[in-house]
């Protein structure tokens, strides 16, 4: 059921699966949606840009990005000069590329932004199919988050709602993908790798990049960005 009267603060990165959720509470719930993105030093800061064009290709009038300096805390190879994994296999570990309390200080913030305008929902792409090493991206964590915020925050000491939506928390890439091109997502927009080369293009062989190919290739899809030939 949609409801066109309801603000949403949407967490966009300029991936792949936040440009799906913004879709998703656009398209499929009318809401209408704030955009947040974050530079915290990463090395993929593309993305950036990425979100930006994303924001305006679904008419937000509101987008904003807060900088936010995680390399300080260090630990992960999206912000320090550890290397990212390469045609690695998942060995159930807690990947290198996980990054300190980033959903934890990005929501954190998200409902900061949320109170001030008036939304009652905050909208994440998170997903457990795909990225399910990083505990932050848990159904477990997202819930004692949002009880967290109401207790932590004006809005909730008033009664306003402050709900976590994790529109994609379940599905495959492949579902994801399929979500967002029925939602029209333009998939050349976005930026997914986390070590792509000077001109932003993917490296192809960084978990991320393996991911999102093998969904598009499930849907018997090609992904529109290109890829290194070896």
């Amino acid at each position: 059921m949609t409801n066109r009267g309801t603000k949403a603060v949407v967490l966009l990165s300029g991936g792949l699966d936040s440009a799906t959720t913004l879709a998703w509470a656009i398209g499929e719930k009318g809401w209408q949606c704030t955009t947040l993105a974050f530079d915290y030093g990463q090395r993929h800061r593309v993305e950036l840009e990425a979100s930006a064009a994303i924001a305006d290709a679904n008419g937000v009038t509101d987008h904003r990005v807060i900088r936010v300096g995680l390399g300080v805390i260090g630990g992960s190879a999206l912000t320090t000069d550890l290397d990212v994994p390469k045609d690695a296999a998942d060995d159930g570990d807690i990947p290198v590329t996980y990054v300190p309390a980033r959903n934890l200080v990005f929501l954190s913030l998200a409902a900061g932004l949320a109170e001030t305008v008036g939304a009652g929902k905050i909208v994440i792409g998170a997903n457990i199919v795909d990225y399910s090493g990083y505990p932050d991206c848990r159904p477990e964590f997202l819930n004692s988050f949002a009880k967290t915020a109401l207790l932590g925050t004006k809005a909730g000491s008033e009664g306003r709602d402050m709900e976590v939506v994790a529109p994609l928390i379940t599905l495959d890439k492949s579902e994801i993908i399929a979500m967002g091109l029925k939602l029209g997502v333009d998939y050349g927009l976005t930026r997914s790798c986390y070590d792509p080369d000077e001109q932003g293009m993917p490296c192809g062989h960084c978990d991320s990049c393996i991911f999102r190919q093998a969904g598009f290739e499930a849907l018997g899809k090609n992904d529109p960005l290109p890829y290194p030939k070896s």
